[in-house]
């Protein structure tokens, strides 16, 4: 079942040619970069790297060098071939091996630029993504972004540079999808065969959509990849209030439906539906033991990712 979105009456647009529609698009994307790095700069130097760090470990741990014993040292870092050929005590230093797979699967379908408060969905997404992405940079990582509707429309591969992480965002909010629609089975079956090193991936979706044939291709992606999802939900696709009798568009589809809402029963009915929708999509996350973080559109994010982080750490160990 899919959930019926408001459908806006549209002003006639002012015709442009579409050199300036592009370069005022980009100008416009730049803005929006420029806002998105300030925005995030403070919350990823100060709460979100601590947290990321915590709980996505490097691969293992790797030699770096020997250096004569300090009090408080752990004298299980000794090295006692070296501290007898030197006649003095020498210590091991290990420094963590990072470099790890953050892969970013960004459903960019045409439900992503509903938005009831301040900001659509696909806005508020590129700003928890520019978080991610600028926690896992600073950490070493290396970053890849997928953008997916009913396909993988565009790929980047990975890379761990500030330049890269900027292309992603950069991409993330000029790229246009050729398809309106969602499903993310064949998108993960694509993904699973490119992915040749375990990843750690980030699927960013608002999860509407048929959770049934989800299932499984999550579960595989699950057995050889750390999974976390992001689903980012506007209240008023939760919710219906009483706005009398309004017509409701799907934004995939384009399908128009007329609706009573003064009917308390139709909303009551329309409240469970969606809310067993999300029983069943955290129960999917729970028993491919994957990572799940419910974000609404119209309140704050920071303070839901860094709790979900600082409690991942506490019950799981990432390798």
């Amino acid at each position: 079942m899919r959930f019926p979105f408001f459908k806006t009456k549209k002003q006639m647009p002012v015709p442009v040619s579409k050199e300036e529609m592009q370069k005022e698009k980009i100008k416009d994307a730049l803005k929006k970069l420029r806002k998105i790095e300030i925005k995030t700069k403070n919350p990823v130097d100060s709460l979100f790297c601590g947290a990321y760090h915590s709980v996505f470990k490097g691969r293992g741990i790797e030699f770096s060098e020997v250096r004569q014993y300090c009090p408080g040292d752990d004298v299980r870092s000794i090295d006692w071939n070296v501290s007898a050929r030197m006649n003095d005590i020498y210590i091991k230093e290990f420094t963590e091996e990072r470099e790890l797979n953050v892969v970013i699967l960004f459903d960019v379908s045409a439900s992503s630029n509903f938005g009831s408060g301040y900001d659509t969905k696909r806005n508020i997404a590129a700003e928890i993504i520019a978080s991610v992405v600028f926690s896992a940079i600073k950490n070493n990582d290396r970053v890849a972004l997928c953008l997916a509707t009913n396909k993988i429309e565009k790929y980047i591969k990975f890379g761990k540079s500030r330049k890269h992480a900027m292309r992603i965002l950069r991409d993330l909010l000029l790229f246009e999808p050729k398809e309106n629609t969602t499903d993310l089975v064949p998108v993960i079956k694509s993904l699973f065969s490119i992915l040749k090193q375990k990843s750690i991936i980030f699927v960013v979706s608002d999860f509407i959509g048929d959770l049934d044939k989800l299932k499984m291709p999550m579960r595989i992606l699950g057995i050889k990849h750390d999974v976390v999802g992001i689903a980012l939900n506007d209240e008023r696709e939760r919710v219906f209030e009483d706005y009398g009798i309004a017509v409701f568009e799907d934004y995939e589809t384009g399908e128009q439906v007329t609706i009573n809402t003064n009917d308390e029963v139709f909303r009551e009915n329309y409240k469970k539906i969606t809310n067993e929708h999300y029983d069943k999509l955290c129960d999917m996350f729970k028993k491919n033991k994957a990572g799940l973080i419910l974000l609404d559109a119209n309140k704050s994010w920071q303070t839901s990712l860094i709790k979900f982080f600082k409690a991942r750490g506490k019950s799981r160990k990432w390798i």
